[in-house]
C-alpha cells in the first residue's frame, strides 16, 4: 500500500496554493476549487471547503480540529531549506534542530494554521 496523497480543505484555495507552490517549489495544477501539487512522494491536494462539502455530502466544519496532523516533507538539507524559506514563511515554530533519533527538522504553520515539518533524516535513512 502506498500513501496516495494528502488533502487540505480550505476556504481560500488560491492563497494556500500560492504558499505551497513557493514552499515546495512545484507548480499547482487545477482550478480555484481544487488543485494538486505533485511532490516526489505523494500529491498535496488543496480543496475548497464549500465544493468539498457539496461533492462529498458532509460538513467539514463538524470535523475541524479533530486531528493532530503535521505535514512532513523530507529535504536533503534542513538548514538550507530553512534559509530559503525565511523570505516565504512569516514565523517559524522551531528552528533547525537535531532530535535524539538523529533527524534534523524545523516547523512552521501554513496560512490556514496547519503545521508543516521539513526534515532531513539521519544519514543512511530515507
Amino acid at each position: 500500500m502506498n500513501l496516495f496523497g494528502i488533502c487540505l480543505i480550505t476556504q481560500d484555495v488560491n492563497r494556500l496554493s500560492l504558499f505551497y507552490q513557493k514552499v515546495l517549489q512545484v507548480e499547482a495544477e487545477g482550478s480555484d476549487t481544487h488543485v494538486i501539487l505533485q511532490t516526489e512522494g505523494c500529491g498535496l491536494t488543496i480543496y475548497d471547503r464549500v465544493a468539498a462539502e457539496r461533492d462529498m455530502a458532509f460538513d467539514f466544519r463538524d470535523h475541524w480540529g479533530a486531528g493532530s496532523t503535521t505535514l512532513m516533507f523530507q529535504v536533503p538539507d534542513c538548514d538550507a531549506a530553512f534559509e530559503r524559506l525565511k523570505t516565504i514563511v512569516p514565523a517559524f515554530m522551531t528552528t533547525p534542530k537535531t532530535y535524539p533519533w538523529g533527524a534534523r527538522a524545523f516547523h512552521f504553520r501554513d496560512p490556514d494554521g496547519n503545521i508543516v515539518d521539513f526534515v532531513t533524516p539521519p544519514a543512511g535513512e530515507s
